[in-house]
């Protein structure tokens, strides 16, 4: 996988993403598949990709753009479901 993504950051002329980056994208993107709706992750992750790279047409470093937009797409996640409780006896 990490081969292939490379690939297609060369090929749109962008940076490769670092450990972190995909570490932190791909629970966002968890996030919005199982608080929201599966079919609606690649949309907003579109949408934080753009806003992502308005950020840094506007000056915004690379770190500081993907951590707005990530705390943008947080701020308007629903609560995450409790997780159910083991039946007793069960851990």
């Amino acid at each position: 996988m990490e081969a292939w993504i490379d690939q297609l950051a060369e090929a749109l002329g962008e940076d490769t993403l670092s450990a972190r980056e995909t570490a932190v994208l791909l629970d966002v993107a968890r996030d919005v598949a199982h608080r929201v709706e599966r079919k609606i992750t690649p949309l907003a992750t579109f949408l934080l990709g753009s806003a992502v790279g308005r950020s840094l047409a506007g000056g915004a470093s690379r770190d500081e753009a993907v951590q707005a937009a990530l705390d943008t797409v947080r701020s308007l996640l629903p609560e995450a479901p409790d997780e159910p409780e083991a039946p007793a006896g069960q851990a």
